[in-house]
């Protein structure tokens, strides 16, 4: 879920709704980008998704 928006009381409000949904707090993002007269200051809200569980019995690529 992300959702990008100038607007902050859009933002504030789906803030609320996610409290309403009970969404754990810990597990949403809030970024500000800050802009200038060219582009204006954005708002982005997004949530934490876990991908599928890494299985134990194959080597990470990363290690």
């Amino acid at each position: 879920m992300i959702l990008e928006t100038r607007d902050e009381a859009e933002l504030r409000a789906q803030l609320y709704r996610l409290r309403e949904a009970r969404v754990d707090a810990s597990m949403l993002r809030i970024d500000t980008l800050c802009g200038r007269l060219a582009l204006p200051t954005t708002y982005r809200l997004s949530r934490f998704v876990a991908g599928p569980a890494c299985d134990s019995d194959h080597d990470h690529p990363d290690r």
